[in-house]
């Protein structure tokens, strides 16, 4: 019993680590030109630039689905991110998991 809750306080202390570590993680993603989405790897968003030049009327629906396409960019390379952090780690890599 005391060796399982050792075994667990070591997972929670390796959980911790990771947790900071995607925390610290910046991914930038550029999918279309003028537009930014920055995300961490917890998958946080930190920020979005647009290109001033962009922001014209005409320009709404092309600027929604860029967004869009950039958003969902970022959040798949933070799943990744994360995912290879967590192979690395023991304790976590789980067969079938990843």
């Amino acid at each position: 019993m005391l060796d399982q809750v050792k075994k667990l306080m070591e997972m929670k202390k390796q959980a911790d680590i990771l947790k900071k570590e995607l925390e610290a993680t910046i991914i930038e993603v550029q999918e279309t030109r003028g537009i930014k989405v920055v995300i961490n790897g917890a998958q946080i968003f930190q920020s979005i630039d647009i290109e001033e030049g962009l922001l014209t009327a005409g320009n709404k629906n092309r600027i929604q689905m860029d967004i869009l396409r950039g958003l969902n960019t970022a959040v798949k390379r933070s799943q990744q991110a994360a995912a290879n952090k967590m192979k690395n780690m023991p304790g976590f890599n789980l067969p079938g998991m990843m």
